[in-house]
């Protein structure tokens, strides 16, 4: 398909995730009135993840409210759900994908929204009191662990990101006694550079929990001597025990079924700057490599945010909707956050580990700060604890590929 979708056409869209929901509604949106087929490995209607290691995680909200949609929204929306099935294989020239099941869907397009899967320690993936948390049947097991616990039980999290700190906060709160091991001197230094990444390891300072860095986890043992969860070893170290352990390492993007599909696949599946990745064939979300030409870019990229999955799933529908001609370019600007340690980290744009930081709002005595990202004279990001008005103002500047002087103009 070299040609725009018919609006009468047939669309599967492999993913029964945000990004493919937000595809789906898209299409609709945009006058489409085929048939879509929406494929999921997960027994679930599409949900939501940022709330799994927050709100679902520490009982503030019951599981239903995660869901993004159901069972009667999809059917109001014309969308054939095939939930509890894996996809198999894609057939990249007949647009045919073929499902664990047997059965094999043809269609005039195909989106590619199968996001990431957790990566694990070896060896651990069925041990008793090992956790990651990735799915909503992860962040509810993991829930139901955490009430099992007794109070002041040690709960050992193997990696200092994001959710790592997530999952810690949310343990702390349960009134647990908290160790962190992560592998890099800094925690998220590889994300946002050591200046911003420094600032960020303050937070958890005076929380209660153990923060111990440049530690190389070796495996985990079974338990013994009253560690419940089992042991954790670390080179150079004496074990640590635990009775309920959480691995947060990462994620790879789910690309298994793609092997045989001659699709280029480096590090998620490698798309033009219209989330193309063949002639009729589109990626979107935390599976997408795409070629990012927005505001001064002109770059390779894969980024697992939320507000990403979003702005992939729309724009996918309307790449297949103008063709690959006509299609805009996808120059939407990166927005993350963490709730972590009372505070609310934002990040907007997509920094490097190598840019220059400046700055522009020093820690108060809550840890509250504002910082920006440049690469020589161009902005690529700016990054707040806790400041979300102040950073919202910059978005603009990072849409239009502003310099770092304007945003100092602004920040003043």
């Amino acid at each position: 398909m070299k040609e725009p979708l018919k609006v009468d056409g047939a669309v599967t869209i492999v993913g029964a995730s945000l990004a493919g929901l937000r595809c789906a509604e898209s299409l609709r949106h945009e006058g489409f009135h085929g048939s879509i087929t929406l494929v999921g490995d997960e027994i679930h209607a599409p949900y939501d993840r940022p709330p799994l290691s927050k709100q679902i995680l520490t009982g503030a909200w019951p599981t239903e409210k995660a869901f993004l949609t159901d069972d009667l929204k999809l059917e109001e929306l014309g969308v054939t759900a095939r939930l509890g099935v894996r996809a198999e294989s894609l057939d990249v020239d007949a647009h045919r994908v073929t499902l664990y099941d047997g059965s094999v869907l043809d269609a005039d397009a195909v989106v590619i929204a199968t996001g990431a899967s957790l990566r694990h320690l070896p060896g651990t993936e069925s041990m008793t009191g090992v956790f990651g948390l990735r799915t909503l049947d992860d962040a509810t097991a993991l829930r139901g662990a955490f009430d099992d616990l007794e109070p002041e039980s040690r709960v050992v999290l193997i990696g200092a990101g994001f959710i790592g700190q997530e999952v810690a906060t949310a343990a702390l709160g349960r009134g647990h006694k908290v160790t962190i091991l992560e592998s890099l001197e800094v925690p998220l230094s590889l994300i946002v550079g050591e200046p911003v990444a420094e600032l960020l390891m303050n937070l958890s300072a005076n929380s209660g929990a153990e923060l111990r860095t440049s530690v190389r986890v070796t495996g985990i043992d079974g338990p013994r001597d009253g560690a419940k969860a089992g042991w954790v070893n670390v080179e150079g170290a004496d074990p640590v025990p635990a009775d309920l352990i959480v691995v947060g390492i990462g994620v790879v993007p789910a690309t298994g079924w793609l092997e045989s599909s001659g699709l280029t696949i480096e590090n998620g599946v490698v798309t033009d700057e219209h989330l193309f990745a063949a002639p009729g064939i589109v990626a979107a979300g935390d599976v997408a490599r795409f070629r990012w030409l927005g505001a001064g870019h002109d770059e390779q990229v894969r980024i697992e945010h939320w507000q990403m999955a979003v702005d992939h799933g729309v724009h996918a529908a309307k790449a297949l909707l103008g063709g690959p001609h006509n299609s805009p370019v996808f120059d939407a600007v990166p927005y993350f956050w963490s709730d972590q340690w009372g505070k609310k980290i934002q990040l907007l744009g997509h920094p490097s580990a190598e840019d220059t930081v400046e700055v522009i709002e020093i820690p108060d005595g809550e840890g509250r700060f504002v910082a920006l990202f440049h690469e020589g004279s161009f902005l690529t990001a700016a990054l707040g604890v806790s400041r979300p008005r102040r950073l919202m103002a910059f978005r603009a500047l990072l849409a239009r590929g502003a310099t770092i002087d304007d945003a100092l103009a602004l920040g003043v």
